[in-house]
This record gives structure tokens, C-alpha cells and sequence, in this order.
């Protein structure tokens, strides 16, 4: 009889990870801009059609998946200090000891361990760092949840989602652009992941989890607290940013904005908690502010900072790291060019001691990933700019590495200056900047000569 019952509940969970892997490859049909999404709304207000989804995410193979993706990801431990490298021999001893605190209802995380990191436009974005147990278990429900949630969520959202990027938010802007849509209502909202009201949030997860040790254990996370210089300080509200659950979390709550925004036929692109609406005229873009504002407040508890929040010119306003110009074209945005500058400026310092070889490797790492992100504008002319920048701040940096006459004599011409040249530029008192633009530092260290030492390139041509 209790084999019976097992492989009914066995079959039970097989059926329920089934449907949450095809409904991860569905997506609501798409109709006009502005309207809301019938089958999704439906879905929104329904619960996950099971008592026991908690049977899923516990599921062997969901937390085998779990614990590759944690280790995958890498990061800082916990208040606990447990090493990711450490996570599979633990949970060869502890699994069941876990597992069965899950099923019962009775597990309960650890708080998290604050992080603070600056932001470039001043301040420290606040991160809670979970166990690395505790992260897995995160995971898990995200894998069975995420599925089942994402398909429901706005077309207009673009943030954390699969399948979805920047880019494609960026790419609809420009749509909205083209269409006339040519003020922006620039939406902030005050640290959001630290105000989100626990209540309005679980009020929502209710609507879609019946599995009532799911919805205990959700809350538990957002209760658990966080652990500062080593005391433990209550989380009466937010959802940390730095578990993987917290994007889903903060999907799901936003998608009520989205459906607002819809329900008005609004032209609107979100990423996480960054909200762009594209009206017609100023007058309008002053309106949706102050409405939107006050639904907010009233309908998810979340302030607007009127301070950040702004009606414009989309090309005096930046979303996600672009601006447009009046040609409509995407642009690197100031703040993000000035961002990079820094970054690149505390690369090739000078007096760091170390060879250029190094200097160069370090450059690879950084600018692989900005060329993958910022290489997507359209104004090719300012990362041929920057390339040349760079070019000038390595030649600055050879200059410094070579310190004597004699040294940087023998340099050039082991480059292949001539020795005239070589003498006469030796021996010049310039600065090292000037002399970055100088005939035998331009024809010795070229662009080809820096790319064979692993420099990529911002632009396809100088």
C-alpha cells in the first residue's frame, strides 16, 4: 500500500515537472501594443494547480540541476562561510536531513550577509548574500516556478526573463520612436528591492501557489534577515537582490504595473525595476507621471523618486546604458561612456608595475564584455574614438614601462624605427601623453601590434 502511494506521488511530480517544462517554451500570443493579454490575466489570478509543488521542487534531478547552476554561478559564501566547492559533498551528507525539513515545512534559512557595492552615480546598491544552501534551494523553486510564471508575465517586460534582453527593450524604444511616441515619462522607483511590502508581494504569490509549504517557505526567505558586522538585523520588507529568486519575485509583483500600463494602451518598455513610458507630447508624459505615481503608492506600496523621475527628451534621459539621439539612433549615454573612461583610465595607469602583457589581459576581460553589451549602439565613430584612446593610454604606458633613453632607444628599434628616428624620440622631454601621438610610437605600436598581444577591438576599423 505505502509503495503504492509512493509511485503515485512519483508519477504525480513527473506530471507537474512536465507541464513546467512546456509551459517554459510557451509565450502569450501577441496582439496589438496596449492591450492587455487575456489568456494572462486568467492565469494570473489563478493558482498553480497543485498542492504540491514542493514534491517538484525536491524532485532529485530539479536539485542535482539546482546545485550545478549554484556552483556554475560561482560567488561569495554566506554568513555561514561554506565555499560553493564545497556544496556537493554537503549535500551527499545533509540531502535527506534537507529535503525532508522542505517537505515538512519546518526548514528555515539563514540570514543573509549584506554586501555593499558603490554605484558609479554615487552611493552603495545593497546586496544580501545567502548561504550557498540556501541559494540552491532558491534555485530549485525558480526552476519549477519560473516556467509556469514567465509565459503569463507582459510582452513588455524585458528583465530576467529567458529569452529576453536589454537589447530587445532597447530595439523597442526605438519602435515607439519611429512611431512618434517622442517624450519619455522616466519611471524610478526608490529602492525598490529594499521597500517591496512582504505582504502586497506574498498577497500576489498566493494568487498563483496553492502548496501552502511553498508559500511558508517563500516567506521565510523574505523574513530570514540580514546579518551586518555579525548581528542580525530584522527584514520587515524588500527582496535582497543577490538570491536567484528575488528577480522572480520582483517580476512577479511588477507585472501588475505592466498590465496597468497595458490597460491604458501605453507604449512601454520595463527591466526590472527600470520603467520607460513613450508618449506624444509633454503635457501627456506630466500626466502619466503623476497617475502612475499615485497607483504606485496606493496599489503596491512603492515610491516614486520625483527626484530621479523625469518627462523629456529621450535624448536627455538614459535606459539601461543608452540614450537616442534626434536621428533616433542608439547611443552609448554619457554616464556610461564616463563609467567606462574610469574603468579603462584604473586598467592602464601608469605607475602600477605591472608589464604590459598584464595590462593588456586585464583590458581583454573588461572590454570583451562592454564590446558585447555597448558594441550593440549605432554610432561607430565613438568606439573607433575609444579604441584610439586606448591605444594612446598603452603607448603611455610602454613609454613609462621603458624609463631610460637607452631602454627606450633599443625599443624602438627592436620595433623597427629607424635610428634617427628612435634617437630623436628617445630623447625628447615631452610628456607622455604627446609623445603617444608621436610618428615612431604610432608606426611601432599599432593597432596590429596590440591585437596580436590579445587587445580586442571596440570597432571593426580605426
Amino acid at each position: 500500500m505505502g509503495s503504492k502511494r509512493q509511485k503515485n506521488q512519483t508519477q504525480q511530480t513527473q506530471l507537474l515537472l512536465a507541464f513546467a517544462g512546456e509551459a517554459g517554451s510557451e509565450s502569450p500570443s501577441a496582439r496589438d501594443e496596449g492591450t492587455v493579454l487575456s489568456a494572462a490575466n486568467l492565469s494570473t489570478e489563478r493558482p498553480t494547480g497543485s498542492d504540491r509543488l514542493m514534491e517538484c521542487i525536491c524532485d532529485a534531478s530539479n536539485l542535482n540541476q539546482a546545485i550545478a547552476k549554484v556552483i556554475a554561478n560561482g560567488g561569495a559564501p554566506g554568513v555561514d562561510g561554506m565555499r560553493v566547492t564545497q556544496l556537493e559533498k554537503y549535500f551527499e551528507r545533509h540531502r535527506d536531513r534537507i529535503v525532508g525539513g522542505l517537505l515538512a515545512g519546518t526548514y528555515r534559512p539563514q540570514p543573509v550577509k549584506r554586501v555593499e557595492i558603490p554605484k558609479p552615480d554615487g552611493g552603495v546598491r545593497k546586496l544580501g548574500i545567502p548561504t550557498v544552501v540556501d541559494r540552491v534551494i532558491q534555485q530549485a523553486i525558480l526552476q519549477v516556478l519560473s516556467p509556469l510564471w514567465d509565459a503569463t508575465f507582459s510582452e513588455h517586460s524585458f528583465g530576467f526573463r529567458p529569452g529576453r534582453s536589454a537589447h530587445q527593450a532597447i530595439a523597442q524604444v526605438q519602435q515607439y520612436l519611429e512611431e512618434g511616441y517622442t517624450w519619455v515619462v522616466d519611471l524610478d522607483l526608490e529602492k525598490f528591492f529594499d521597500r517591496v511590502n512582504h505582504d502586497v508581494l506574498m498577497s500576489r504569490v498566493a494568487r498563483r501557489v496553492e502548496d501552502k509549504r511553498l508559500l511558508k517557505l517563500i516567506r521565510a526567505f523574505l523574513n530570514s534577515g540580514v546579518m551586518i558586522e555579525g548581528l542580525t538585523e530584522a527584514t520587515p520588507e524588500g527582496t535582497p537582490q543577490g538570491g536567484p529568486l528575488s528577480p522572480l519575485l520582483s517580476n512577479l509583483l511588477l507585472d501588475e504595473l505592466d498590465r496597468e500600463l497595458e490597460s491604458r494602451g501605453l507604449r512601454f518598455a520595463r527591466y526590472a525595476d527600470d520603467c520607460n513610458v513613450y508618449v506624444k507630447s509633454q503635457r501627456a508624459g506630466q500626466r502619466v507621471l503623476q497617475s502612475v505615481t499615485h497607483w504606485l503608492a496606493t496599489q503596491l506600496r512603492l515610491t516614486v523618486n520625483q527626484t530621479k523621475s523625469a518627462v523629456d527628451r529621450p535624448g536627455k534621459r538614459k535606459f539601461l546604458g543608452f540614450t537616442f539621439a534626434s536621428s533616433k539612433k542608439r547611443s552609448i549615454a554619457p554616464s556610461s561612456r564616463a563609467k567606462f573612461k574610469q574603468r579603462i583610465r584604473q586598467l592602464t595607469k601608469r605607475n602600477r608595475g605591472s608589464s604590459l602583457e598584464r595590462v593588456v589581459s586585464e583590458l581583454r576581460s573588461y572590454l570583451l564584455g562592454w564590446r558585447g553589451y555597448f558594441g550593440f549602439c549605432q554610432t561607430p565613430s565613438v568606439l573607433r574614438d575609444f579604441d584610439s584612446w586606448i591605444h594612446r593610454r598603452l603607448r603611455c604606458y610602454a613609454w613609462k614601462q621603458w624609463r631610460t633613453g637607452p631602454r627606450r632607444f633599443a625599443e624602438l628599434r627592436r620595433l623597427g624605427i629607424g635610428k634617427d628616428l628612435a634617437a630623436q624620440t628617445a630623447g625628447s622631454r615631452k610628456g607622455y601623453w604627446h609623445l603617444s601621438r608621436s610618428p615612431a610610437l604610432g608606426i611601432s605600436l599599432t593597432r596590429a601590434y596590440f591585437e596580436a598581444l590579445g587587445l580586442p577591438m571596440l570597432s571593426p576599423t580605426t
